[in-house]
């Protein structure tokens, strides 16, 4: 549920109710203990941080008296799987009510949004829609758990380990710098704090004093919560004054494993294909190199990504959740409602998904388990074996696919 995590970032808003797909890295995660004493492991920590220059008080008032935190290895461990389709989450996350709240908060938060694109080259619209994803424009508050207790507990788990060890570390050196006291990080079970869910070392790296009283606060502050998240995407290499995402029309057939991320060409190329924008002036045939991204196969919507999507990707891997960020982006910024794309397809099943693992693993296309999710180490298998059967090459599941493989076709 969260990217950099997992290879995802929470959803903040609606953590209680739904987990995403963790994509590559979940599909194949052990799953182990440190079998160790937590209070050995933490002391050595100690030591470690003491090697890497933080000063012994910070130390001592950020971890003495951490515990290891069961229900937190129980949460960790007990995430679902969420598998809701690009357009039932971007329905959902996109409504009525969140994207008028957004134009609202983009009027009303003006002239500080126009300071933080001139710092950062990170447009309103873009801040304002991850602001509301995460967060619903701060009405999420982050959550109940102690964050140095969470993070602790997770990187004492030997599963992801080196991760949260960062994030330990980075809570100990937001401490040190007194952006925050031990006491005020309270935030989600997994370690992110503040309407824009920031991890710990994201937070200490990337953080910024928005509103000059000397201190990062992304928990009280909305200045520095926006300002640091649009700072977060320029580290991911956005680029000022460039798109990010543009929804297109694709036609009924065109070589559709030229489609994914992994896939760039200029506009010129798509138009040759047959890719026509969907909305607004016809697609410019020229040299801007995009990436067309298929949430929902060619039957369902289509998007041009563009250079500055990847930011997306790296503020959360999981493509439903990236797609979804960036399309609202758009929207704020004034582009109409997604269409429902070319046709009506169907949203495979947990269970179809790990039929398919399976079909996967045995024709040595995939490896891991099959978990049923989604992910980014299944879509690219899934467009092999598409490619192999004579199938549309979109990497999105269908019974189709399943019953050919089953074939021997």
């Amino acid at each position: 549920m969260w990217q950099r995590i997992l290879g995802m970032r929470i959803l903040a808003a609606v953590a209680s109710a739904m987990i995403l797909a963790l994509p590559g890295l979940a599909e194949a995660a052990p799953r182990c203990r440190n079998n160790g004493s937590f209070e050995v492991w933490l002391a050595a920590f100690k030591q470690e941080a003491a090697a890497q220059g933080i000063s012994r008080q910070a130390i001592a008032a950020a971890l003495d008296g951490v515990t290891f935190d069961p229900a937190i290895i129980r949460r960790d461990s007990g995430q679902g799987v969420f598998q809701q389709s690009f357009l039932q989450f971007a329905s959902r996350m996109t409504a009525i009510g969140r994207y008028q709240n957004g134009l609202q908060q983009l009027k009303a938060n003006a002239p500080l949004l126009s300071r933080i694109e001139q710092r950062t080259g990170v447009p309103p619209p873009v801040v304002v829609a991850l602001w509301g994803l995460e967060s619903d424009y701060g009405t999420y508050k982050g959550g109940i758990y102690n964050v140095i207790r969470s993070v602790a507990t997770l990187a004492y788990d030997c599963r992801r380990s080196a991760f949260f060890r960062d994030q330990l570390m980075g809570a100990v050196r937001l401490v040190e710098r007194g952006d925050l006291k031990p006491a005020e990080m309270i935030g989600n079970w997994a370690g992110e704090l503040g309407p824009t869910q920031f991890t710990p070392a994201d937070y200490f790296k990337h953080g910024i004093d928005f509103d000059g009283d000397g201190r990062v606060d992304m928990i009280h502050s909305v200045p520095d919560a926006l300002a640091s998240a649009a700072n977060l995407l320029k580290s991911f290499g956005w680029q000022k004054g460039q798109p990010w995402l543009q929804e297109v029309r694709v036609p009924a057939q065109m070589p559709w494993e030229q489609s994914g991320l992994d896939n760039q060409h200029p506009r010129s190329q798509w138009v040759k294909w047959g890719v026509a924008a969907r909305h607004g002036a016809p697609l410019p045939a020229d040299d801007v190199k995009a990436s067309l991204i298929l949430p929902m196969g060619h039957l369902g919507p289509a998007f041009l990504a563009y250079a500055n999507f990847r930011a997306y990707t790296e503020w959360n891997a999981a493509i439903v959740y990236a797609t979804t960020a960036a399309y609202f982006g758009t929207r704020l910024a004034g582009a109409p409602p997604v269409s429902p794309g070319n046709g009506q397809p169907v949203v495979p099943t947990t269970e179809q998904i790990k039929e398919l693992q399976r079909l996967l693993i045995a024709r040595k296309l995939l490896t891991g388990e099959a978990d049923g999710r989604l992910g980014a180490t299944t879509r690219p298998a899934v467009k092999q074996a598409q490619q192999k059967v004579g199938l549309p090459a979109d990497a999105y599941p269908t019974q189709e696919l399943i019953e050919r493989l089953k074939a021997g076709r």
